[in-house]
């Protein structure tokens, strides 16, 4: 799909510094595939620009490439002179800055950054004595999350303080990620959602003149498919040993939250458990769970994948790579996948509840406004069980609070959902006074749900409807 989506906000941020004078630097940064490249390249239409993507290879061998880009761009009949270092590109690429506004891209900055531990303080000294009195629009952007938040924004780096803007790039949610997808139904949007994660690159990998199923089969369930190994790429490029990495992604995904769970089922040291898990998290791959209103309890924190693709990789493609490579992927995915999909879209439908709330919160859809999302979970005392609360949303202000329940199933949602929900309101921070109920389910409600709306402070609220909440502040 060639069409440019979303990034609305975005794109109207990188424009507004654009159109300031003088030198202005924007870190652009987010997982592999998100969309950076392609936001940069819409960005850079109509720009004199000067876009290079680093490669892994030599500092030298960066220095060429580039020194071949700037002179491409800013002196085409010099083409064919090389730089002999940085200093003297930068020099350059500094005095034609100030005859013009010139936008500089590094794409995958972190490839040539690491290769030569001066390129930021060289950097720096060219932005303090040069490139401020210049018409320079810089972008260093990097899929390496770590390193961008670690050696360029910093208060360590030498490039501390020199900034204008940052954007953390984030992946699509499920309203924009729709656009991709725009003949399909509701539950097909949100399956599409549920199994990219909202990443740009594999929803535009969908075709929409296919059926779901057709696109789910081609692209996770054929040996030859885009998203086959997709996985095991993006652990590659992350780190150097990917076997405990990926073992400890199939835990996390056969439902082993904690550390001292995850290491029993891979046999692996906790310490070593630790560290792997804080890398994962650094990559956005897995996330770090608190229970709303409970965040200070150590006990109760949870490990989970943040990438949904993962979470269906690991679930229904890494298990089965043998069928899948006799080249019966599409009875694999008719006989066990298909059936079990609305039983793996649970978790993605909460997700999507949580967002959704946020957004009612905002337009002044709610009795509170509703600034934070979350889940509860712990103990319900009165009957000394384990339980959860899949939306909390809260008021911080006027501590009130709206709970929610999420049923992605081809029942109607009924009163004991309705009555198990309104049971558990005393279990979050007795600070928060309940102020409404939240109804999510993916095939609407039964008569006496919609018969207590009113009498009950119940919202309810479908998938249909969900989608067409359209105008999202990020669409």
């Amino acid at each position: 799909m060639c069409n440019f989506i979303g990034r609305k906000r975005e794109l109207e941020a990188m424009n507004a510094f654009y159109n300031r004078p003088g030198f202005q630097m924007t870190i652009l940064y987010g997982r592999r595939r998100v969309g950076k490249s392609t936001l940069l390249q819409r960005f850079a239409e109509g720009k004199k620009t000067i876009y290079y993507t680093a490669v892994r290879s030599s500092s030298q061998r960066n220095l060429e490439l580039l020194g071949n880009r700037v002179m491409e761009v800013l002196a085409p009949d010099l083409r064919g002179l090389a730089f002999r270092s940085y200093e003297q590109l930068f020099s350059f690429v500094g005095a034609r800055c100030r005859e013009e506004r010139i936008v500089f891209i590094i794409d995958e900055f972190p490839y040539m950054a690491e290769t030569d531990k001066s390129l930021l303080s060289v950097m720096q000294k060219y932005i303090d004595m040069e490139w401020l009195h210049g018409n320079m629009y810089l972008f260093l952007c990097g899929s390496s999350v770590s390193f961008m938040e670690d050696e360029v924004l910093s208060e360590k780096s030498p490039l501390y303080g020199r900034r204008t803007s940052q954007i953390a790039l984030k992946p699509f949610d499920f309203l924009e990620a729709a656009q991709f997808v725009p003949h399909y139904t509701a539950e097909e949007k949100a399956i599409t959602y549920g199994v990219t994660g909202g990443i740009a690159k594999y929803l535009s990998l969908f075709d929409e003149n296919k059926s779901l199923d057709e696109n789910l089969q081609e692209l996770f369930f054929s040996n030859y498919g885009y998203m086959y190994e997709e996985p095991i790429n993006i652990l590659t490029q992350e780190f150097r040993s990917i076997s405990s990495y990926s073992a400890i992604i199939e835990a996390v995904a056969a439902g082993r939250t904690k550390l001292n769970e995850i290491a029993d089922l891979t046999k692996l040291e906790t310490s070593a458990v630790s560290h792997a898990v804080a890398n994962l998290v650094n990559t956005g791959i897995l996330k770090k769970d608190y229970a709303i209103t409970d965040e200070g309890n150590k006990r109760k924190v949870k490990y989970s994948l943040a990438d949904h693709m993962f979470r269906f990789w690991y679930q229904f493609v890494a298990p089965h790579i043998d069928i899948i490579d006799m080249g019966a992927g599409h009875l694999h995915y008719e006989r066990v996948v298909k059936p079990r999909i609305s039983g793996y879209m649970g978790e993605v439908f909460e997700d999507m509840c949580r967002y959704y709330t946020l957004l009612l919160g905002v337009r002044g859809k709610l009795p509170c406004l509703v600034t934070t999302t979350g889940k509860w979970w712990g103990t319900n005392p009165s009957k000394k069980e384990e339980t959860d609360i899949d939306v909390v949303g809260l008021d911080l202000v006027s501590k009130e609070a709206v709970l929610g329940e999420c049923k992605f199933r081809n029942e109607v949602l009924d009163k004991k959902v309705f009555e198990q929900l309104k049971d558990r309101h005393g279990l979050i921070d007795h600070r928060y006074r309940v102020v409404k109920y939240l109804l999510f389910s993916k095939s609407g409600f039964s008569d006496w749900i919609l018969e207590q709306q009113e009498k009950e402070d119940i919202l309810v609220i479908d998938l249909e409807e969900m989608y067409r909440a359209v105008d999202t502040p990020h669409a």
